[in-house]
């Protein structure tokens, strides 16, 4: 042979094994990245959360002489390179200023601004400041309840927001606004105040009043015909139905609700109507050991309660529907300090609480999750505080007139183990639950019922597709004549190629519907279909012995078989309406109405044995093309050699064929397996897409790859809707994984005991 063809043999093929090398180390080298890169978003939910100490000085000598009410701070991202975020706080002191801190240098802070004594009236000074009540709005201010030494009340809004120049740079604008004002009513001095302003110009105050009484003036502004703007006020003393001394109030945001915790460990509720009249009141004993209630504040999203009571531990309550009425209940149980909570700081962000004890710590907690997320130190005791209503900052001032900044880095508080993989209790739900929806204040991101749905879906493709595979593989393979496998198989294998989105498309705009006017006819051709085929098969024993029968049963089968299937279904079809309206009579005659009678489950349209043909068409093209290649590939010597010891066709199939070819079966049934959990739009399409925990066939689910599909165009790119969906991938991924590693491990194990053909 001519050396210079061998040369270039030689040379093919080592180009040939090299780029077959490079191509298969590129595969799992893309693989292996795909991999790093979900699991790289996903971690971040996990980090731990992290304070940082910021700014650590001396309160400023103007302040030695006043007592120091109150502390706020902001955390306000500018956006430029010198300066990626600013932190303004201030402080409020007995004279009735708000002072302006510039928190930004580690240096001592510089007043940026301060505002004059407040008036409720004409008058500039209405008395020294007494006390002061924090709580956050839905926005980026924060809210303060003032009562005056002379028993007047203030609400101030102080607003601290970006603001851009002549020249577009950004700085911080600080304001304070001046929301509602109350003089002092005849009588004594009250003991506290408390303002919320609601949507439409209603304001309410609630003072408490020595004797452990309770004055709520709710004050409602509207304008008459004639344009002319009108202010009605409406005033009640409460003074029975108060289970104890009063310790702290609160109220939420439409000024309709007002809560009360008292020394002995109960909470009062009133809820009040537009003029003022209590249409609802409920005492509820908090605690067992009458631990005094010190704290209360709402919650964002003013739905829940958060209590901190004299042990140092916080919890929170809403009310949940108990039968026709509604009960304030025990929701989460949240850090314990110490001693006793003094102040509890909500964020206007998310669900997270600032609570201050009394051995001057700061704890940081989620409502949700019940995660303790941070623990301030490094200023000793503290002895009051303010939170960022971003909840990204918070400030303190210590036993040493010592203010500390720490600035506070917590993304994703929402998310825990528990919150994931576990039952939660949210507001409104009368018990704890699997819950996946990310719309509303509170988004809930337990992927039990995704995943259970990815399961679900795949069960049910499963249970239809795998008979109908293989024993369209068994047949093809070895009951048919040459000519006839030759034409089967390749239609069955063009399945494959047909887009699965057209798949999803047809079962949402035709079969769906049609099945569910036809559901009944299915559940009878369960029956009738058997039925048919059973008396065929004994009218079969009788005309088998004709000579064009036995031709027959020589690998045309099908075509006496598939009249007898049409036959059975034309009987199902012909008896399911008589059969529907005579089972079902006291229910109108129709299934639908029995179903959601007797369940309390409306039958829906898209729902999982839609998805099972749907989903399971999709996977019966993969499973009968391997099984049939795995059966076909037994050698013609072992069937030949079991017949002629006299074993029928039947026993040749079961003892021989099927063992042997196992190994391959197996593995198209997993491959199928995979094929099916990993689908995306025959489920995103087809399956409604309501992430429920229901084993019922009649109703929806969402899976795993559905979810991503349907909640990544609104997740913001690093948020925590992001990422948790990025885990959800992850999840998609190490199950596929772990299905097609188990599927090689018994594989192999069967070809050990079965061998290899």
């Amino acid at each position: 042979m001519d050396k210079a063809i061998i040369r270039r043999v030689q040379r093919r093929d080592r180009i040939a094994r090299w780029t077959i090398t490079l191509g298969g180390v590129a595969i799992i080298v893309s693989v292996i990245a795909i991999l790093v890169l979900i699991v790289s978003v996903t971690l971040p939910l996990f980090r731990p959360p992290r304070d940082e100490i910021v700014s650590k000085t001396a309160l400023p000598a103007a302040f030695s002489d006043k007592e120091v009410l109150a502390l706020g701070i902001d955390r306000v991202e500018l956006g430029d390179r010198a300066a990626r975020d600013s932190l303004t706080g201030y402080v409020v002191t007995q004279d009735g200023r708000f002072t302006f801190l510039d928190f930004s240098s580690r240096h001592t802070p510089s007043a940026v601004g301060q505002v004059a004594n407040l008036s409720y009236s004409t008058r500039s000074v209405p008395g020294a400041l007494k006390k002061t009540l924090r709580f956050v709005e839905n926005h980026a201010g924060t809210r303060y309840s003032l009562l005056w030494s002379d028993g007047s009340a203030s609400l101030v809004d102080a607003v601290m927001k970006p603001r851009f120049d002549e020249s577009g740079k950004r700085s911080v604008e600080h304001e304070l606004r001046t929301l509602a004002a109350f003089p002092p009513e005849k009588g004594p001095l009250p003991l506290q105040a408390l303002l919320r302003a609601a949507e439409g110009g209603a304001v309410t105050c609630v003072t408490l009043l020595p004797g452990n009484r309770l004055s709520v003036v709710r004050r409602v502004s509207s304008e008459n015909l004639l344009g002319e703007e009108e202010t009605i006020e409406h005033r009640r003393t409460i003074e029975e139905g108060i289970p104890g001394p009063i310790r702290a109030l609160a109220l939420d945001g439409t000024g309709k609700t007002l809560y009360a915790g008292t020394e002995n460990g109960c909470l009062a509720i009133w809820q009040f109507d537009a003029k003022g009249q209590i249409v609802h009141h409920e005492v509820v004993p908090a605690f067992r050991d009458k631990r005094a209630v010190t704290a209360l504040a709402m919650v964002f999203g003013d739905v829940s309660l958060a209590v901190g009571d004299a042990r140092g531990e916080v919890t929170v309550w809403s009310e949940v529907r108990r039968g026709d009425s509604r009960k304030l209940r025990l929701l989460h149980r949240l850090s314990q300090g110490g001693k006793g909570v003094r102040e509890i700081l909500p964020s206007c962000r998310k669900k997270s609480l600032l609570s201050l004890d009394g051995d001057g710590e700061i704890r940081l907690d989620y409502v949700t999750s019940q995660r303790n997320l941070l623990r301030l130190t490094g200023a000793g005791p503290i002895r009051t505080a303010g939170y960022a209503p971003r909840g990204n900052a918070a400030i303190g001032l210590g036993g040493g007139d010592e203010l500390v900044v720490w600035k506070i880095d917590c993304p994703h508080p929402e998310v825990s183990w528990a919150t994931l993989f576990g039952k939660v209790h949210y507001e409104g739900y009368a018990e704890p639950e699997f819950k996946w929806q990310t719309t509303g204040e509170e988004p809930k991101f337990s992927l039990v019922p995704v995943i259970f749905g990815t399961l679900k879906a795949t069960v049910y493709a499963m249970l239809f597709a795998v008979p109908l595979a293989l024993f369209g593989a068994v047949y093809v393979s070895y009951f048919t004549s040459p000519g006839w496998k030759n034409t089967i198989k390749p239609v069955v294998e063009i399945m494959a190629a047909l887009p699965s989105v057209v798949i999803g498309f047809l079962i949402l705009l035709w079969f769906a519907p049609l099945l569910g006017r036809w559901i009944v006819a299915v559940f009878t051709a369960m029956v009738t279909i058997p039925f048919v085929f059973f008396l065929f098969l004994l009218a079969w024993q009788g005309v088998r012995k004709l000579h064009w029968a036995k031709r027959v049963e020589h690998g045309y089968e099908f075509l006496v078989l598939v009249p007898v299937m049409v036959a059975g279904a034309g009987l199902a079809c012909a008896a399911a309406g008589p059969l529907e309206r005579w089972l079902f009579r006291s229910y109108h005659g129709m299934f639908t109405e029995w179903l959601f009678q007797v369940t309390q489950k409306p039958y829906e349209q898209l729902n999982s044995l839609a998805v099972a043909f749907g989903l399971g068409f999709a996977v019966i093209p993969i499973i009968f093309s391997i099984s049939e290649d795995s059966l076909s590939n037994i050698p013609y010597s072992l069937t030949a050699a079991s017949q002629a010891l006299g074993a029928s066709r039947w026993q040749t199939l079961w003892r021989i064929i099927l063992p042997s070819a196992s190994p391959g079966i197996f593995a198209a049934v997993m491959i199928g397996f995979g094929r099916a959990v990993g689908e995306t739009m025959i489920v995103f399409m087809a399956a409604g897409n309501a992430p429920l925990l229901d084993i019922s066939p009649f109703n929806g689910f969402r899976t795993l790859s559905a979810n991503i599909a349907v909640e990544i165009p609104e997740a913001p790119v690093g948020g925590t809707l992001y990422r948790v969906l990025f885990l959800c991938a992850v999840i998609l991924f190490v199950m596929t994984f772990l299905l097609n590693t188990v599927a090689e491990v018994v594989r192999q194990r069967l070809r050990k005991r079965f061998g290899q053909y």
